[in-house]
């Protein structure tokens, strides 16, 4: 005989994964050259200065979908393949984002008048030396760079 409470416990369970809302992924990757500066962009619909980045798209890794972002959003092709620094939660988005950060580093030195964004969302694109960020930052955008280049231990959310 089934045992009716453990019947509807596995379909509340079942239930519950039904409405239970998606996890979403994302990808920034930060580009630094080897003049040390910083590549960033500005959308047209959210404020501040992000790493170029966006969703994962089905059928393709995080560290595929941090180089085609990189080439959407700026035009740049990556000539070495990023490394996977860490992963975040971000908690302010959805109950269920993570954003995985991906680093290029010493890539030689970037000619701005090679940016071209494929995306209609990048309002701008800069580059910035880490000497002297632009105003405007964003708050993870001022917290990976504190971890990466200012010696900031690493954090878990976004």
């Amino acid at each position: 005989m089934v045992d009716k409470s453990e019947l509807l416990g596995k379909v509340a369970w079942r239930l519950g994964a039904l409405i239970r809302p998606k996890v979403t992924l994302g990808v920034r990757c930060v580009l630094i050259d080897a003049a040390d500066r910083v590549l960033l962009v500005r959308h047209t619909y959210l404020p501040g200065w992000h790493f170029p980045g966006g969703g994962v798209d089905p059928g393709e890794t995080t560290r595929e979908a941090a180089v085609r972002e990189l080439w959407e959003e700026t035009g740049i092709a990556m000539e070495a393949m990023p490394e996977f620094f860490g992963l975040y939660w971000n908690r302010a988005l959805e109950r269920r984002d993570h954003v995985a950060v991906y680093v290029a580093r010493g890539h030689p030195p970037i000619d701005e008048a090679v940016f071209k964004p494929h995306a209609k969302e990048i309002a701008e694109v800069r580059l910035a030396p880490l000497s002297a960020l632009p105003d405007g930052l964003t708050g993870a955008t001022r917290r990976r760079l504190d971890e990466l280049v200012g010696g900031a231990p690493r954090a878990e959310l976004w």
